[in-house]
């Protein structure tokens, strides 16, 4: 649960005064009076644009993991050995900022190949006694004193949805 959550429980549901409050939570009485007045639903923390020390080799980087997707799996470098070369190559950072790097990239290459190049979906709708879908099965049996295979229609399974003119 969050912390506005729990001030707001502590304050309207169980009546508590802000001092009471402030001693079970560990803030400030300001504090607590700040986020009841606000009206907020969590308290947000602006984080300041840093430039990262892969950004200069975030180029670099990319280009490996395409050339690298493209290979089959046993064939690929890991990441571990992508950070050793960027290492070689001066980078100062850590293996976690290219694993988050190549994770992000992963996200939006998928995310990019799920919506460009497939078309659009269009549903299929007929209209009735147009299409209509049944199982066909195999099975084998001794028909005539030899073992033989008998394929035999069975019952629809699915029907298509039916447009409504």
């Amino acid at each position: 649960m969050g912390l506005l959550n729990v001030i707001r429980k502590l304050r309207l549901r169980e009546k508590l005064p802000i001092r009471e409050i402030a001693r079970r939570t560990g803030l400030s009485r300001n504090t607590i009076k700040k986020y009841l007045n606000s009206g907020a639903i969590e308290p947000s923390f602006a984080t300041p644009d840093r430039p990262s020390k892969l950004d200069p080799f975030a180029e670099k980087l990319a280009g490996w993991l395409k050339t690298e997707a493209g290979k089959s799996r046993k064939q690929r470098r890991t990441l571990k050995q992508m950070h050793a070369d960027l290492v070689a190559l001066g980078f100062t950072g850590s293996y976690g900022r290219v694993a988050a790097f190549a994770r992000d990239w992963r996200i939006n290459r998928q995310r990019e190949q799920q919506t460009t190049g497939r078309g659009t979906f269009v549903p299929l709708a007929f209209q009735p006694g147009e299409a209509f879908q049944f199982d066909w099965s195999e099975d084998y049996g001794f028909l005539g004193g030899a073992y033989q295979a008998v394929a035999q229609p069975g019952l629809p399974v699915a029907r298509l949805p039916v447009a409504n003119p």
